[in-house]
């Protein structure tokens, strides 16, 4: 009994890990436009000297504080660069619980959409099922300020498929597996911002 068991968690990893390397290997021809053209918009943004904003709940939140850090520090060390403003509106407890209780959930992100993006702005919004309607609602106050907008979503796509000006659709509709291609999308997307800004240099 012992060993079914191990055997079980043994053939779960192994499953686990077949899958979410066949999700990536999907991205290469299902994610590869859009990954790059995800890349072209935020490039020209910041050689515009506007900014990135991101959203998203859960672990898609934290995605975004991953995400901002990366173009905020740097992701290549081989690069030397200045910071790249990033912001993730997610990881301000008060703003976020004054806005939930004042103005409702829904819209907390687009409150901070509408404080802090400018048109020519970047908003890069995470949603696993494409149907956050926070997100959603980020996504309409963005387009509003003349704001570019890259979607980050799984599946299908969702409601949010057809709002954004760049949706990258992770091949699965597991939600670990989206989660990892989306931090794998984002990590390319950086490292082709940096190597396009400062790699020459």
């Amino acid at each position: 009994m012992i060993t079914e068991i191990f055997m079980d968690k043994i053939e779960f990893l192994n499953l686990s890990l077949d899958e979410s390397a066949e999700t990536k290997l999907k991205m290469k021809t299902a994610c590869k436009d859009s990954i790059l053209e995800a890349a072209k918009i935020i490039t020209d943004s910041y050689k515009s000297g506007h900014k990135l904003l991101l959203c998203g709940n859960g672990g898609s939140a934290a995605d975004c504080q991953h995400i901002a850090a990366e173009f905020m520090i740097r992701l290549s060390h081989n690069i030397q660069r200045p910071a790249l403003p990033a912001i993730a509106l997610t990881t301000d407890s008060s703003n976020l619980t004054a806005g939930g209780n004042d103005i409702g959930y829904e819209n907390v992100f687009a409150r901070n959409v509408e404080g802090l993006g400018n048109a020519g702005d970047v908003l890069l919004a995470i949603s696993t099922s494409g149907n956050s309607p926070n997100v959603i609602k980020a996504i309409a106050m963005a387009k509003s300020k003349q704001m570019k907008v890259v979607a980050f979503l799984g599946g299908t796509g969702g409601k949010i498929l057809a709002e954004a000006d760049v949706p990258v659709v992770i091949p699965s509709g597991n939600t670990q597996r989206i989660q990892e291609g989306h931090i794998t999308a984002a990590h390319i997307i950086c490292e082709l911002v940096e190597v396009e800004l400062y790699g020459n240099k």
